[in-house]
């Protein structure tokens, strides 16, 4: 009895130590296991689920960051869904083929919303975000391009695109990868966003097209796609120039048909030839997905186009990526289902609400100043007022506001403006008008903290943190 009881005292093994409970003195926890190398030997896959869940726990609370566009939340059946779909693959359309043709159903009801004359003669398609879409979109600008000017007997080696330099870094990546010369429109104090204003400098025959922004990411407002087509028809006009537009709707193109129907941006604008946005921002749905359509088929070459068969018959595809997740496509769907128009509209204006009652009450602040109010798209910036105080920046009101929870990003303006620091607030739906007051009280205390500085703050590592 004895000697069995001295054994088992002082017999501990491998087997023993991976039972206990709980799971922080198991090894991997209770030692550190290589992150650089995969590990030798297994672990529990209770020991490894925690381990991956302690570092991303490390991470911001997604709800309050403030800084991103993409969707933080969703309700319990689209999660049940999202667990249950996450396997099947948009791009294997044998395998899944009703996946595929919910993926057709979605641009459909897209292109419904924007307008498109004849859905039965568009075309479209999801992609892993509006940057991939955002792509598709300028390379078959450019193709059409190419192809009108070989039909000419003329050079097709010079290539341009006109945009404003308040684009999203995904145009900047386009421009780099494809060999397409940037016409940069610069943004200024009287023309805050591009608006058409003299296009005739930048467009000429090796114009591919023009980009329009529904919401740009600076500061959510929108470019007038109307004016810019007037623009381009006086352009037509005396040169016999037709330069068409696209549109990166990433974050308008889900807001605008619901909370400004009657503003005319989409395919209700002639010149418009394709329009792409972002599911995973205000589509609602999580990240990877986004949306691009053709207002007919004649605005896709047929080059980007690969066909395989489906059900028996032929399904055209194109994308960048081959295999990429069918989950939020699936999950689009239920959006669709789930909200209706009138829930879409009642969820987007809500956020519009939420960034109203915010913008209002920051600008009732001492220190800051509106360049925007968060009514085109939920999202809304300030700046300081020019003299308000030499003791701290809005790097610091960002730093101080980050200790709390709060991602509130502070960043310079393009290029020609980067003289200007803005701080920006995206409202999506998460936030609640009562976080939003939690928001509120924050900011003030944190201006109220900085107000009472003896000296100035430091300045070093100004605006490394945040970029567009």
């Amino acid at each position: 009895m004895s000697r069995r009881h001295t054994n088992a005292r002082h017999t501990t093994n491998l087997d023993d130590t991976l039972s206990l409970n709980p799971v922080f003195v198991r090894p991997g926890e209770s030692t550190e296991l290589p992150k650089f190398t995969i590990p030798d030997g297994m672990s529990l896959p209770e020991t490894a689920y925690q381990i991956v869940h302690d570092e991303a726990m490390l991470d911001g609370n997604a709800r309050l960051n403030l800084a991103t566009f993409v969707t933080t939340w969703m309700d319990d059946e689209a999660r049940r869904l999202y667990a249950e779909t996450y396997d099947k693959n948009m791009i294997d359309k044998d395998e899944y083929p009703q996946t595929a043709a919910i993926e057709d159903r979605c641009w459909r009801i897209i292109a419904d919303l924007w307008h498109v004359p004849d859905v039965d003669n568009a075309i479209g398609t999801s992609t892993i975000g509006s940057s991939e879409a955002a792509m598709l979109g300028g390379l078959a600008l450019k193709r059409h391009w190419q192809t009108r000017r070989r039909a000419e007997g003329k050079p097709t080696d010079r290539p341009n695109l006109v945009l404003s330099t308040a684009v999203q870094v995904c145009w900047e990546k386009f421009l780099n990868y494809f060999e397409v010369e940037p016409r940069w429109v610069p943004v200024t104090e009287e023309h805050f966003v591009f608006d058409g204003h003299d296009l005739e400098s930048y467009v000429d025959e090796n114009t591919i097209g023009v980009v329009a922004i529904m919401g740009v990411t600076f500061n959510g407002l929108y470019e007038p796609v109307k004016t810019i087509a007037k623009k381009l028809d006086e352009i037509e006009r005396r040169t016999g120039l037709d330069v068409k537009i696209h549109v990166d709707a990433a974050s308008g193109g889900m807001i605008a048909p619901f909370c400004q129907p009657d503003l005319e941006w989409d395919f209700r604008v002639p010149r418009v030839v394709s329009i792409n946005t972002s599911g995973h921002k205000y589509g609602l749905v999580y990240p990877g997905l986004g949306w691009i359509v053709w207002g007919d088929t004649d605005a896709l070459p047929d080059s980007m186009v690969f066909h395989c068969s489906y059900l028996g018959g032929d399904m055209p595809t194109l994308a960048l990526n081959f295999s990429r997740p069918g989950a939020q496509v699936l999950l689009q769907y239920y959006n669709f289902l789930r909200l209706g128009r009138a829930g879409f509209r009642q969820i987007q204006q809500s956020s519009l609400d939420v960034a109203g009652y915010l913008s209002s009450s920051i600008a009732r602040l001492g220190p800051f100043e509106l360049v925007s109010k968060g009514d085109t798209i939920p999202v809304f910036a300030w700046r300081l007022k020019p003299g308000y105080t030499d003791k701290w920046t809005l790097y610091d009101l960002s730093d101080r506001l980050r200790m709390k929870g709060w991602l509130v990003p502070a960043y310079p303006m393009a290029d020609d403006l980067a003289e200007m620091t803005l701080q920006r607030i995206v409202v999506r739906a998460g936030l609640s008008h009562d976080l939003a007051t939690a928001l509120l009280h924050d900011i003030d205390s944190e201006v109220a903290f900085l107000d009472a500085l003896d000296s100035p703050m430091p300045r070093e590592g100004t605006g490394s943190h945040f970029h567009h």
